[in-house]
């Protein structure tokens, strides 16, 4: 395992958008399964179901309830399928790094917890590869020596 992705590479990969053509040819190129942690899902699946309902409640923002409920089946079949796989992970392990990135980083760059706990459980899972497509979030990645090769 030399990578680890973030939410915004599932979603370049579930839904057609600037950034899915790489997504696409990162994982054609790649041996064997994405490895992926229960907290990148659950972001994941958040972060679909807010978009279906921004969507309900503004017709001009979000994702229709039929693309949001396919984005999260096709994440659940590639899962099923030995696609990307769940890597066991030390929560407490990630969250003393996390506390450590966010006191080195973010009073200088700003960065969101969930883009901190990401790139922890990268570090945690000793990957030397980062997969995502938020500018603020490579920023992090590469200041913590992990390659953004996207």
């Amino acid at each position: 395992m030399s990578c680890f992705p973030d939410t915004s590479f599932l979603c370049a990969l579930y839904q057609a958008q600037g950034n899915s053509c790489r997504a696409d040819q990162f994982m054609a190129q790649l041996n064997g399964a994405l490895p992926v942690s229960s907290l990148l899902l659950l972001e994941y699946r958040q972060s679909v179901r807010l978009q279906i309902w921004l969507h309900r409640n503004d017709l001009s923002r979000g994702f229709t309830q039929t693309e949001g409920q396919q984005m999260l089946n096709d994440m659940q079949a590639d899962l099923n399928a030995g696609l990307l796989t769940m890597m066991p992970v030390d929560w407490s392990a990630v969250h003393q790094r996390a506390e450590a990135l966010s006191g080195a980083h973010t009073p200088a760059a700003g960065h969101r917890l969930a883009d901190i706990l990401q790139v922890a459980t990268a570090l945690h899972l000793g990957v030397t590869e980062f997969l995502t497509f938020d500018a603020n979030q490579e920023k992090l990645a590469v200041a913590e020596g992990l390659v953004v090769p996207l």
